[in-house]
């Protein structure tokens, strides 16, 4: 573990762009959780690199936002070809799919925030159903706009707070286990004394 965060800390300059290249992978539905490299970014601004606090967030935020282009597009291009594929119908089921098209096509904007905050794969299925359905480019980006800039903000600076609480979270939680391991410890000898002390009782009748 030390040898980790001593190359991150090491590598720190760069942090943000192997993040945002990460999270672009992400939109060709690459097994890359965007909400792990969120969780991390915010973690490492808060703790190891305070200093790259904005070179991250922006990180996140352009990395999710051009992330969903690429997922939109892949749909758009190559979603009719995909769906005739078992693994990918699997992945994006046609009943699910066809859900998420009509919600989108009835809330809009709403359906792009509340998929922002959907991990599973839901998040990216929303942004090739919309590819698919042929909804316009330009509509799309300026809908996700907002929707990517709350969910990137809330996450990032939820875990960012708790990244710079981390060491109390870390005693806390000590006292926590340390408290549990105590009261588990006195209800095992309050067992053991009150089966032995009825053994005894039983054995002197």
């Amino acid at each position: 573990m030390d040898s980790i965060v001593a190359w991150i800390t090491q590598h720190a300059e760069h942090a943000h762009w192997y993040i945002f290249v990460a999270i672009l992978l992400a939109g060709f539905n690459i097994p890359i959780s965007a909400d792990i490299l969120i969780i991390g970014a915010a973690v490492l601004a808060a703790t190891i690199i305070p200093d790259h606090v904005w070179h991250l967030y922006l990180s996140i935020f352009l990395g999710c936002y051009f992330s969903a282009w690429i997922a939109y597009w892949l749909g758009r291009l190559a979603g009719k070809k995909l769906c005739r594929f078992r693994w990918f119908q699997k992945i994006f089921p046609i009943h699910r799919v066809e859900k998420i098209q009509k919600f989108y096509h009835k809330h809009g904007l709403w359906t792009l925030i509340i998929g922002r905050f959907i991990p599973f794969g839901v998040r990216n299925c929303i942004f090739m159903s919309s590819g698919i359905s042929r909804v316009s480019f330009l509509r799309f980006a300026l809908l996700d706009l907002p929707a990517c800039l709350i969910w990137s903000s809330l996450a990032f600076y939820l875990f960012f707070s708790l990244g710079k609480n981390f060491q109390t979270l870390v005693n806390h939680l000590k006292i926590v286990n340390i408290s549990i391991f105590l009261a588990f410890g006195v209800t095992v000898i309050t067992i053991l004394w009150y089966k032995r002390r009825k053994k005894t009782v039983i054995e002197n009748l």
